[in-house]
């Protein structure tokens, strides 16, 4: 274990400093530096332990809070993107070389709960997020299947990136939202009204009405990536509705709830993926190419198990 001393808090507007938001670590924690190129981290509140992608090597890998242990949880894997939870406690992954969503049952067991729409396959899933009424909203980008390095190689059957939404009754998959160049991570609002889709190609976060059958508005740009070399992928909030988003090289942003820029967390190399966690959800777990930072912060992440 190693810690990255270098100042990380880029304060751009007074607010990320008023509401307290660079008060906690002065530095980043490397948890793992064995990486290829790490995405998906997703805390365990019952175990104390941590899971994330690895997903040119085919794995998901575990780090135990309790000791600092770090295992492989899963290999091979289906060159596993983006994880969640589900009300019950069980681990939901987009598997970008399997294709397909799946659910991991208690037992060890695995389901599929998505791997075509229409009687086609889907592109690659990237993310997800599961609503308290128990759909599971994913987003579908190509990233796995325009080159053999995060999945394999193949031609898209659907013709297009897009977001679906997995019925919690009928287990029907139904397109929600399109017109994507590359959509990547996606959350729900603390009230679930409102979902936010990152779009890494177009470099901007899309908001979207979450209507009461599930459907979503037309939706609009909520915020861009500022100039450089940011490009936006997945998303978080905080319980103060500020929204943490990975940008690459240009670290893990911070924008205020009317989608101001505030503030910027630098990292050591580019981060692909960010999530709270730790027993008062907050710290900050930074998947970031080769390597797993945490820092706890002077903010709480937003719980994101359904119906709390």
């Amino acid at each position: 274990m190693s810690d990255a001393r270098t100042p990380i808090y880029d304060v751009i507007d007074e607010r990320f400093r008023t509401e307290r938001c660079v008060y906690g670590d002065d530095r980043l924690e490397t948890l793992y530096d064995g990486g290829r190129w790490s995405e998906g981290p997703l805390y365990f509140p019952a175990g104390r332990f941590l899971i994330w992608s690895d997903i040119p090597n085919d794995r998901m890998m575990r780090w135990d809070e309790t000791d600092g242990a770090v295992s492989v949880f899963r290999s091979p894997a289906g060159h596993p993107n983006g994880n969640t939870l589900d009300a019950q406690g069980r681990l939901i992954t987009c598997e970008q070389g399997n294709r397909r969503v799946t659910r991991t049952e208690h037992d060890g067991s695995v389901t599929v709960l998505a791997d075509r729409f229409g009687g086609k396959r889907l592109n690659s899933p990237n993310d997800a997020v599961v609503h308290s009424d128990g759909s599971i909203y994913f987003s579908d980008p190509d990233f796995g299947i325009t080159t053999d390095y995060e999945g394999y190689r193949a031609e898209s059957e659907i013709g297009a990136p897009n977001v679906y939404r997995i019925d919690p009754v009928t287990a029907d998959v139904r397109l929600v939202a399109d017109g994507f160049a590359g959509p990547n991570g996606l959350v729900l609002s603390a009230d679930e009204r409102r979902l936010y889709v990152s779009d890494t190609r177009a470099n901007h976060v899309r908001v979207f009405d979450v209507r009461s059958d599930g459907t979503l508005s037309e939706g609009e740009v909520f915020v861009e990536c500022r100039a450089g070399d940011g490009r936006f992928d997945n998303i978080r909030f905080d319980d103060g509705g500020r929204l943490w988003v990975a940008a690459m090289a240009d670290g893990v942003h911070c924008y205020a709830p009317d989608g101001t820029l505030i503030g910027r967390i630098r990292t050591p190399e580019p981060v692909a993926n960010i999530t709270f966690g730790g027993a008062k959800r907050n710290r900050m777990f930074i998947a970031a190419t080769n390597a797993l930072y945490s820092l706890v912060t002077s903010v709480t992440g937003l719980s994101r198990l359904p119906g709390r």
